[in-house]
């Protein structure tokens, strides 16, 4: 996506994956090697935070990390999780007023929270661990529930943060498919597969569905304006995600 969007505009730079073991190493990396930027994922979004030389109001908000600026050897952490979400979420739902339950505690469920509440939801945080929930709804001033209490939840919408059924363990999934028809619509964040077990578990139990891909293209487009300060090629990126999603779907 992002190589795609340097090659469109012309710009000399590369993007690339890096796997390392805890969130210094990613600093260190960073700062070593003159890295102008870098995306943050899964499960450093948190702890990445306090390594960093200064993050915006929104990231500190939200208490997540997703995207580093390395401007001059000051590493700025900012979280684009959040627009990335909204512009998306837009697109499929009215936001104000609705209710929303988000699945998960960890980084990019604080920044759906975050992101929902500012735009004028309600906000239900669920997770198996109640002390989790509760530290987290109580970061938003919003409800949270035990897993086990779902069954009891109404909501308008129900958003997956759980990395439950990502490629390549696509056969696994956050929920029973036996409480999915009390949502009318059903979000996953995963976008590898783009329809995870979840979401044809939830169509098939009359549910509208999205993936996370739309989500995925618009945080990415947000990283792309603060790391060149260009306007991103949205429909380049669109297109590089949609192909190498579909080589991995073997189709």
């Amino acid at each position: 996506m992002h190589n795609a969007a340097f090659a469109k505009l012309g710009i000399k730079a590369a993007y690339t994956a890096h796997q390392v073991k805890d969130a210094t190493e990613i600093v260190r990396t960073i700062r070593q090697c003159g890295i102008r930027g870098a995306s943050v994922t899964i499960p450093f979004k948190e702890t990445v935070m306090p390594l960093l030389d200064d993050a915006d109001a929104d990231a500190i908000a939200i208490g997540a990390v997703n995207t580093i600026v390395n401007r001059r050897g000051r590493l700025t952490g900012h979280n684009t999780d959040a627009p990335g979400m909204i512009h998306d979420l837009e697109e499929w739902i009215d936001i104000s007023g609705k209710t929303f339950i988000v699945l998960g505690a960890g980084g990019a469920a604080r920044a759906a929270v975050f992101a929902l509440i500012r735009a004028g939801g309600t906000s239900v945080v669920v997770n198996r661990n109640p002390e989790r929930a509760e530290a987290m709804a109580g970061r938003f001033d919003c409800r949270w529930a035990q897993a086990t209490e779902i069954g009891r939840l109404k909501a308008d919408c129900l958003i997956n943060t759980i990395p439950l059924g990502m490629f390549p363990e696509t056969d696994r999934t956050p929920l029973p498919k036996r409480e999915l028809a009390r949502f009318p619509r059903v979000m996953d964040m995963i976008y590898n597969p783009v329809r995870t077990r979840l979401l044809r578990e939830a169509e098939a139990a009359g549910c509208a569905v999205r993936s996370g891909v739309g989500m995925f293209i618009h945080q990415g487009a947000e990283q792309f304006r603060l790391w060149t300060g260009m306007e991103p090629p949205l429909e380049c990126m669109r297109q590089a995600v949609l192909e190498r999603l579909k080589k991995n779907d073997g189709n």
